[in-house]
């Protein structure tokens, strides 16, 4: 989800899927010879750089004040408790494979319900905005924007008052307003192109820690685990009987969406 004009962070970026080799990769392979790394872009060689010079200081400091045996002692323990404080802050792997590797994993809980009737657009393109719907999802029980989030699974998931959602000490809230902005967007679009009103139902689905409730709406975003989301998606429709979306609305709805929302190779 590459939004350079939305102002909160998104799970994407423009790094390459892990598993799909670049134009770069591929020419060196072709070479014969290996790829080297590119440090330049690098997401870790700011958290080095930080790191050895908070330990070059802490050493300095200590070798003035009592000689540099002990200036040595002091910049080891800063680099190994900045080592020991990011192990549990930051999340292994890098947000485009977390974001890429979360939306592979809801693609395959989708397409099991196309018995179902469901029809599932994937990586759309909001026009003029640089911003991508990671699925959507048109079926009986209605139409919504699914967002597909890997978070760290060693930190905790927790919700506060005020519609906060926590993940470890970060606030993620940006992530709420994004995805319900994202549906926003997308139910006006629609209801343009299908020439009749179209209600799209933001919903964040999450993969890697432990969520410890079923399904929870905060800031009208249903917020809820990846493995949960076709059950979720069953009980929507049996809690909209009434509004059930036939075969009939289903097609229009897919057809307005496919006209008015691009599809974003990925």
């Amino acid at each position: 989800m590459d939004r350079e004009t939305w102002p909160y962070p998104s799970a994407a970026g423009s790094v390459p899927p892990a598993d799909e080799p670049d134009e770069q990769a591929q020419e060196s392979a072709a070479r014969g010879r290996p790829r080297l790394p590119d440090l330049g872009t690098d997401p870790r060689v700011p958290i080095w750089i930080g790191r050895a010079v908070a330990a070059t200081v802490a050493g300095a400091v200590a070798a003035i004040w009592a000689g540099w045996r002990l200036g040595v002692t002091a910049a080891a323990l800063v680099a190994i408790a900045d080592i020991i404080y990011r192990s549990r802050t930051t999340a292994v792997i890098p947000a485009a494979a977390r974001g890429t590797s979360a939306q592979r994993r809801t693609r395959r809980r989708l397409a099991i319900l196309r018995i179902s009737g469901y029809v599932t657009l994937n990586a759309r393109s909001i026009p003029d905005t640089g911003h991508v719907i990671d699925h959507l999802v048109i079926g009986p029980a209605g139409v919504y924007a699914v967002d597909s989030e890997r978070w760290d699974r060693r930190l905790p998931v927790r919700t506060a008052a005020g519609d906060q959602i926590y993940h470890g000490p970060f606030s993620q809230r940006h992530r709420l307003e994004h995805a319900r902005w994202e549906a926003a967007q997308a139910g006006r679009l629609l209801t343009e192109a299908a020439k009749f009103p179209v209600d799209v139902r933001p919903a964040m689905v999450v993969y890697g820690p432990t969520i410890p409730w079923t399904v929870v709406g905060l800031l009208g975003v249903d917020v809820l685990s990846g493995r949960r989301l076709r059950k979720y998606l069953r009980r929507q429709a049996r809690a909209r009987r009434a509004e059930r979306l036939d075969a009939r609305q289903i097609s229009q709805i897919a057809g307005a969406a496919d006209r008015a929302l691009p599809s974003v190779a990925r």
